[in-house]
C-alpha cells in the first residue's frame, strides 16, 4: 500500500524585521520611507502595506515568545535582511534615493544602471540592514 502526502503550498504573508531599538527603526520606516504605522506597541510595530505584511519586533519579545531561543540574545554581525523596493521608473529611483538619504538613510551606493537591466541604489537603515531601491529600465 502506497501512502501519498499532499503537498500544501504556503505563501509568504509577512516579513518581520528584528530590532534592538524598535521605536528608532519604526521612525525610520515611517519618516524616511513613508510607511504608515497601523499597530504600534513598545516591542512591535506593523505598517500598512499591500501584499506582504511588514513589521518590526524586538529581539527581546521574540526571545520571550520562543522560550529564550538563544539566537535572539546574540549580537548580530553583518547583514540580516535586504528589502527591495520597486519604483515605476529610473527617474523615481534617483529622486526617492536622494530623498531617503536627505532624511537619514545611510548612503551606501547611489543609483546606477546595472547590467541586469535595472537602475538600482542601495541604502542602509538604523539597524545596519542594507536595502535596494530599483526600477526596470525601459527597453
Amino acid at each position: 500500500m502506497e501512502v501519498r502526502y499532499l503537498m500544501k503550498t504556503v505563501r509568504l504573508e509577512g516579513i518581520t524585521l528584528l530590532a534592538d531599538d524598535v521605536a528608532r527603526l519604526a521612525r525610520f520606516y515611517q519618516d524616511v520611507l513613508g510607511f504608515d504605522i497601523v499597530v504600534e506597541e513598545d516591542h512591535y510595530v506593523e505598517f500598512r502595506n499591500e501584499g506582504v505584511r511588514l513589521a518590526i519586533c524586538s529581539k527581546s519579545l521574540m526571545s520571550e515568545n520562543t522560550n529564550g531561543y538563544s539566537s535572539f540574545g546574540e549580537i548580530r554581525k553583518g547583514q540580516a535582511v535586504e528589502l527591495n523596493f520597486q519604483c515605476d521608473s529610473p527617474d523615481q529611483v534617483y529622486a526617492l534615493y536622494a530623498e531617503f538619504v536627505s532624511k537619514g538613510a545611510i548612503d551606501v551606493t547611489a543609483p546606477q544602471i546595472k547590467s541586469w537591466g535595472h537602475t538600482t541604489g542601495f541604502f542602509g537603515d538604523p539597524e545596519g540592514n542594507v536595502h535596494s531601491i530599483f526600477a526596470v529600465n525601459p527597453a
